[in-house]
């Protein structure tokens, strides 16, 4: 266990735990496992489940696997692998030499299968998929026995031994626990525990026609391994009669299933289905569009592993069903970067100001602050010109009541610069709207202070036109346009938020952006948090918008605790 066990994170797992490891349970041992299938890329939920099973490990000095459920070829595919180990080393975890797929166990599920068959508990079934759920029954009447339940051991060897060789099409046979087809829990009804799919497999390749389901597989691989906690979400609970049902007919070592909630986002779809249909029809970029709740995604975003690990204690471990607010999750990666993240001036829509009492050709390097929140990340020199850029929005020429902001003939500060005060409109012929200012500047105010004490209303950033950098913006919004977005609606799409990204081509940038790699993070002053995207490249920076600096989950504690 963990030194200091004041740290660790209190749920009814752990105390689950606990309370084995001091009855001497599995010796006391603790070993997980993270058992993704790799038919797609992680997400935020899967993001809960590895700090989860990686966290018990380290919290109680135990072990925490990581393996594959690679049991339908068909779904299943390497690059899925890659990306998976990609993401949970991300997220700050290792299996060490602890990396398994359930197709390493393949023949010994096989010969489990045949234990089962010779102890009159599995049989080959011919009905069709079709036939099947009409046998199954429903949740409020029993099913009935298929027709081939009583078969005899030796015939069901032979068939078996059949399905495995591939003299039978794909679809043809299963084989079924034999189990009890009145039982109220619809899972014990002769559930299929192999299927004919003649398909290859990503690591066997051909050479078998056959395929455990999920929840044979799983349970069986979790004994081999000597898992002591197999930890699920909630949709398995009713599957955890079967997992026993399994173990204790095979007489084989015997994990302990626990079943918490998964997590639920606001805002957000976190069905692997789901997710793969945006990603099929175009409606996203890939996998790892920054609007996706892929790893992947969140990742490209801007997001911080610290800041997943962050987000996923806070949520906590539960046993029912909630739907957490993405405000949370947004705040946990402003909260990271705000420590961490160099700040930087950029303008995302570029308003020109001529600053005329200026020398034209002075240029002066100004002392700017890297980070207020950790001094020690020192201070850089911005270059400061007679002509700049300020915010579009940064201007009104009729300024409505409460904009403080630059208007004609009033005076604002430029940030680490001069105060400035409005003398001149320049105007698009056409639209009427300001395209160049005109200002002149208090020379005393170097810095951004005033000698006499005067105060303005508003500070605004800035770049020189001369020396800024042009840059690509990409602004990201929620994906989904509701609250809640509503796993089970007929079709999703119509939720999607059509304002869920927006380019700007046109921003500028501080010079010392120059050269940035992808990945890099930075507080845009006044505007947000924002990564350098690996779009970028000589002579071009892209960059994702991470969050704004609205902080709506601070609010809502804020107004919580009144």
């Amino acid at each position: 266990m963990a030194d200091n066990e004041t740290e660790r994170p209190a749920d009814f797992i752990r105390e689950i735990i606990t309370e084995d490891i001091a009855a001497k349970k599995y010796e006391s041992r603790v070993h997980t496992r993270f058992p993704p299938e790799p038919n797609g890329y992680l997400h935020i939920g899967h993001a809960k489940s590895i700090c989860l099973n990686f966290g018990i490990a380290r919290d109680f000095r135990g072990l925490c696997n990581l393996r594959f459920d690679d049991t339908n070829p068909t779904k299943e595919e390497v690059e899925y692998v890659d990306s998976i180990k990609g993401d949970v080393r991300w997220l700050g975890f290792d299996w060490d030499d602890r990396l398994f797929y359930a197709s390493d166990y393949f023949e010994k599920l096989y010969q489990h299968a045949v234990q089962l068959i010779e102890k009159g508990k599995a049989y080959v079934c011919d009905l069709t998929p079709e036939q099947m759920r009409e046998y199954r029954g429903t949740l409020t009447e029993p099913g009935s026995n298929s027709p081939y339940r009583d078969r005899s051991a030796e015939e069901n060897l032979d068939l078996f031994g059949r399905m495995r060789a591939g003299e039978f099409e794909t679809g043809s046979r299963t084989l079924r626990a034999k189990i009890d087809m009145s039982s109220g829990n619809i899972n014990m009804r002769d559930p299929v525990m192999y299927r004919i799919l003649k398909a290859g497999h990503h690591r066997t390749g051909d050479t078998w026609c056959i395929y455990p389901m999920y929840d044979y597989a799983h349970c069986v691989s979790d004994s081999i391994e000597g898992i002591t906690h197999s930890i699920c979400t909630l949709e398995f609970e009713d599957h955890r009669p079967l997992y026993d049902w399994f173990l204790e007919e095979l007489g084989i070592y015997h994990p302990r299933q626990i079943e918490f909630a998964r997590l639920n986002l606001s805002n957000t779809v976190l069905s692997k289905r789901k997710l793969i249909q945006l990603v099929r029809d175009g409606h996203v970029a890939g996998w790892d569009d920054p609007r996706m709740p892929t790893i992947a995604g969140i990742r490209r975003r801007g997001y911080t592993p610290e800041a997943i690990r962050n987000f996923c204690d806070r949520i906590g471990v539960a046993k029912r069903d909630s739907t957490v607010d993405v405000a949370l999750l947004e705040y946990c990666i402003r909260e990271d970067l705000n420590k961490k993240a160099p700040r930087v001036m950029a303008v995302l829509r570029p308003l020109r100001v001529v600053i005329d009492n200026y020398p034209e050709d002075l240029i002066e390097e100004l002392d700017a602050v890297n980070n207020p929140e950790d001094m020690s990340m020192g201070t850089r020199k911005v270059p400061f010109s007679r002509v700049i850029y300020i915010e579009q929005d940064d201007f009104r020429e009729e300024p409505p009541k409460g904009f403080f902001r630059l208007a004609p003939g009033r005076e604002v500060r430029l940030r680490y610069a001069y105060y400035i005060t409005c003398v001149g409109v320049l105007r698009d012929d056409r639209t009427g709207e300001a395209t160049e200012l005109h200002c002149t500047y208090d020379p005393k105010t170097r810095g951004g202070d005033s000698p006499d004490g005067r105060k303005v209303k508003a500070t605004l950033h800035w770049v020189s036109a001369e020396h800024s950098l042009e840059a690509e913006v990409r602004l990201y919004d929620h994906l989904m346009k509701e609250a809640g977005p509503g796993q089970q609606e007929a079709d999703f799409r119509a939720l999607l938020n059509p304002g869920s990204r927006e380019v700007l081509r046109s921003c500028r940038v501080e010079p010392g952006l120059a050269g940035a790699a992808a990945g890099s993070r930075y507080q845009f002053e006044r505007l947000g948090y924002f990564c350098v995207d690996p779009d970028s490249g000589p002579g071009r920076l892209v960059f994702n918008r991470t969050a704004t600096l609205r902080d709506t989950w601070a609010k809502v504690q804020k107004s919580g605790k009144k």
